[in-house]
């Protein structure tokens, strides 16, 4: 079964980084920094670590796993994260010079439901997930210590 993690960075400033991707074609639509885990990672937070690395030149203390979603053939693991430093102009991941891949664009959401609601997060239910923690509480503050 392939694997992927994935994580809500959480900012000094109680927004979430996400990624607006743009595609040929399709309706934009944004999803968390992450990826597949590869052969050569140590678990599951390591490859977290590598892909918030290749992906926003960033370092993140991973705080836990919030969620995780299968299908017959995927594993998703969703961890929320505190982000300490990121630079999207130092990113390396092989995706973003790709042919054909679309855009890639770092953008800043406030961490509320309205935040959430006024993006097209993919997949929906880790933003039913987040709008649900963010009305009990369960983020903001616990990612801020």
């Amino acid at each position: 079964m392939k694997e992927r993690v994935r994580a809500v960075l959480v900012t000094a400033d109680d927004t979430i980084l996400v990624i607006r991707r743009t595609k040929p074609d399709i309706p934009e639509y944004w999803v968390l920094p992450g990826g597949g885990v590869e052969p050569g990672d140590e678990s599951r937070e390591a490859a977290l670590h590598r892909e918030i690395h290749e992906e926003i030149a960033g370092k993140a203390d991973i705080i836990r796993l919030l969620h995780t979603m299968e299908t017959d053939n995927e594993r998703q693991l969703f961890y929320l994260a505190r982000i300490t430093t990121w630079s999207f102009e130092d990113r390396t991941g092989p995706e973003f010079s790709a042919e054909g891949r679309g855009e890639y664009v770092l953008e800043e959401i406030p961490l509320t439901v309205e935040g959430i609601d006024g993006i097209g997060l993919k997949p929906e239910e880790i933003a039913h997930v987040l709008r649900g923690a963010i009305s009990a509480g369960s983020l903001g503050g616990e990612a801020a210590r």
